[in-house]
């Protein structure tokens, strides 16, 4: 077993040709980001799993064609392989798995990893959504977090902010439309 923590992407891709333990480790990284992907792009959880097997099989098949210098284009490789195997997808209607099979690489259930999803999805977001909450007011940001992160009612709100209740509403309004704004052309 070797070390490969500190390793990066094209080097784990590289070292994976002797070392199994750095192809692991490569899976390990992207394999729920893949598998996100896949399941926003089919709409279904099955068929992104055996997509994102099926990725990751012709991968291990392929590191000899491997031939990127840098991080940005091992994970370019890696997408590109998933997106030839989703327009195969999308022109048969069925999932290609010759090299899983060639492998006998088993498909792995990815059950409760739905929330992990959610999890990367909303951390991609999370520069965006701290841009966007630093361009709200104060006022607006201060009632946005007493009533939704705080889960306050509209009164208390009013009450601790010292504002009458529809002026809280319009805040809490305003700052959900400016986020949902900004974080629409983040998605």
């Amino acid at each position: 077993m070797t070390l490969n923590r500190g390793m990066g992407d094209a080097e784990l891709l590289r070292a994976a040709r002797r070392d199994p333990d750095a192809f692991c480790r490569f899976y390990e990284r992207h394999a729920l980001r893949l598998r996100a992907w896949l399941r926003r792009e089919t709409g279904s959880t099955d068929v992104a799993n055996d997509l994102t097997a099926e990725t990751f099989a012709q991968a291990l098949v392929s590191l000899k064609r491997f031939t990127g210098h840098d991080d940005a284009q091992a994970v370019a490789w890696l997408y590109g392989i998933a997106r030839n195997l989703l327009h195969q997808y999308r022109r048969r209607q069925r999932v290609e798995t010759t090299a899983r099979e060639r492998l006998h690489m088993p498909l792995r259930d990815y059950g409760g990893y739905d929330e992990i999803d959610e999890l990367v999805d909303a951390q991609s977001l999370t520069p965006s959504l701290y841009a966007a909450l630093a361009e709200l007011t104060d006022g607006e940001r201060a009632a946005l977090d007493l009533r939704v992160v705080d889960d306050l009612r509209f009164d208390e709100v009013a009450e601790l902010l010292e504002l009458a209740s529809p002026a809280v509403r319009m805040r809490v309004t305003r700052a959900l439309r400016a986020l949902r704004a900004r974080l629409a052309g983040a998605a």
